[in-house]
Order: C-alpha cells, then sequence, then structure tokens
C-alpha cells in the first residue's frame, strides 16, 4: 500500500462505522512485510514515571487483540510489564537486545522523566545494589534507537506527573534527550493512535509530525472540529450542567483548543468518548495538561493558563473553529 493510501486509510477509517483501525492495518502490515522480506518491528518498552494507564489502554486494543498486535507486527523484546522474564535475567535482555538492534529497534517511554536529585526519584531497576534510574535508561537507550516514541501525555509533554507543584522536576522524554522525539500523547492514548504510529515507522518511516511532534495523522484537527455537537456551539446553545445534551464548551470543554481524532476514533472498543458521555473533553492530549485544562468546569476563556495560549485561539470562541 502507498503511503498516501495508507494516510487516507487511518483518517477516514475512523469516521466509517468499521472504526476497526488496528484491525484493518494488521493484513497490510503483514502483506508489506512478505513483499519487502520485512521482519517486524523491534520494541523495547520502558513504563518510567507515571500511572500504567497507557499500557492499559493499548491491552484494550481489539480486532484483532493485542497478542496479534505482539505476533504479527512488532516484536517487543523488553517491557516490565509484558515480559515473563525478571530481574537481572530482564536487564541482561535489555542490554544485549539494545546492542544487537542498535539503531534498528523503536524505544517507546511510557512516562515522564523526572530529573531531580540527580533522577533518583524514580528507577526502573536495581543492579549491583546500584539503581538505573529512568534518567538514565532513557539516555541511554535514546541513544541507541531508530526511533523513539512517547506514548501517553506524560511521556511527550511531563502531563499530570509533571503538574504543580512538580517536587519530583519531571519532564518529557524530549527534554532530556537531544535527538527527534515522536510524541504520541493522550492520558491514556488511544490504541489506534500507538499501532497506528507503529505500523508507519515499519512501512514507511518517520510519519508526517505537527508542531508538538505528533503524528498528524491523528492529531492533525482539533476535537471541536468534528465534534457531533457543534452545531450547537454555532448556534451558542449551551449546556447548563454536565449531562445535557447541548454544547459543552460552558462546562469547560477543551476541544478547541485540543488536537485528537477523539469524535470519531472513539474509545472503548469504538464505542464512545467523553463528550458522547456527556461531559467536557479535557485536553489530554494538550502540551499544558493537566495544568493547562484546570480547573476541568470552568469554560476555556476562563481557565488559568488562557492568557498563556497562543494567539489565534480566541477566533475559535467565534465559532471559526480549526
Amino acid at each position: 500500500m502507498q503511503k498516501e493510501k495508507f494516510t487516507e486509510l487511518c483518517r477516514n477509517l475512523a469516521q466509517s462505522d468499521e472504526h476497526e483501525l488496528t484491525g484493518t492495518i494488521l493484513p497490510i502490515v503483514k502483506e508489506h512485510m512478505i513483499k519487502n522480506k520485512r521482519n517486524r518491528l523491534p520494541v523495547i518498552w520502558l513504563e518510567t514515571n507515571d500511572s500504567g494507564d497507557n499500557n492499559i489502554s493499548f491491552m484494550n486494543t481489539t480486532f484483532p487483540y493485542l497478542g496479534q498486535v505482539l505476533s504479527d507486527m512488532i516484536d517487543l523484546h523488553f517491557s516490565n510489564t509484558f515480559m515473563a522474564a525478571q530481574g537481572p535475567d530482564a536487564l541482561n535482555i535489555l542490554e544485549q537486545v539494545s546492542l544487537l538492534y542498535r539503531d534498528r529497534f523503536t524505544l517507546v517511554v511510557e512516562g515522564a522523566i523526572p530529573v531531580n536529585n540527580n533522577g533518583l526519584l524514580c528507577s526502573i531497576a536495581l543492579t549491583n545494589n546500584r539503581p538505573i534510574t529512568a534518567l538514565e535508561a532513557v539516555t541511554n537507550l535514546g541513544n541507541l534507537a531508530q526511533y523513539v516514541v512517547a506514548i501517553g501525555t506524560c511521556a511527550s509533554f511531563g502531563g499530570v506527573s509533571a503538574a504543580r507543584p512538580n517536587i519530583t522536576g519531571s519532564v518529557g522524554v524530549r527534554d532530556v534527550l537531544s535527538r527527534e522525539v515522536i510524541n504520541v500523547s493522550g492520558c491514556p492514548v488511544n490504541p489506534d493512535w500507538f499501532v497506528g504510529t507503529l505500523a508507519h515507522l515499519l512501512m514507511y518511516g518517520l510519519p508526517e509530525l505537527d508542531r508538538l511532534n505528533r503524528p498528524a495523522l491523528f492529531y492533525g484537527y482539533t476535537v471541536h472540529r468534528h465534534c457531533q455537537r457543534r452545531s450547537y456551539f454555532d448556534k451558542q446553545d449551551y449546556a447548563e450542567k454536565p449531562g445535557d445534551i447541548e454544547c459543552m464548551f460552558s462546562q469547560g470543554c477543551m476541544g478547541p483548543v485540543t488536537g485528537a481524532d477523539c469524535p470519531y476514533r472513539q474509545w472503548v472498543n469504538y464505542t464512545n468518548w467523553p463528550v458522547k458521555a456527556n461531559t467536557p473533553c479535557i485536553g489530554c492530549t494538550n502540551e499544558d495538561f493537566p495544568d493547562g485544562s484546570a480547573p476541568f468546569f470552568t469554560p476555556l476563556s476562563e481557565k488559568a493558563g488562557e492568557k498563556d495560549r497562543k494567539p489565534g485561539a480566541s477566533n475559535l470562541f467565534q465559532g471559526k473553529g480549526v
């Protein structure tokens, strides 16, 4: 499949009644690997300072299920969540794989990186009574990887882990590596965003990225643009309370300044998303989440961080949208 057709598939399938992007992608990936004599994408997955929500979301991928993604598309060599090996055996695998697949593996990082106290506030392992900090592991492995993917908003930009007062000094992966990082943000990430990004890396290399280094495939338009309640917004018909059917802008919805395709991608086996469940979008894919979204149920123009937003955002409140 040509790259342009793959891009069209990712965007259009989400808007169809079928939805099942991951299930549609896998046969394409298998055909590509056979035709081009390619192996599965080698992946090392590190979990650092986070809640583990992204790997749980990834496990919710359906049609096909997680096992098929692992067996048919990616070759997951190390993951503290998914692997059976523990202790020294796991660390030996990590060291051997990082050298064997040097400049060929994809490093996936889930969680922010604490930098205070020389990174000692988050360690991924202990060896010879010495902690291996997330800062050390990500820095070393990031320099050996072909691609680095930050999965989730904590890994991408700091996220909840870096929220005020951020006593751990948590930052995104991009802030500790002097190289390009692909940010697949979300709290948690949608499985399609992650699987689609890995498929693109395997078949075509680096995808087109937006100004925040997120794949434009999934973050190219705002939630507001395709929201099913957009017509209410255009008529300035706003909800009076959570649960009302009108536009959630009055309830603090961050859709006008949040890049994501949630309205038609949806979640939990493609059945729902926040506004459909009668609650506002909280902007979880944004660079300044959660501080920039707080307080959650306050209208966007009244939020504390609104004065710091980029010029031009105010035109969204006039019904123009992006």
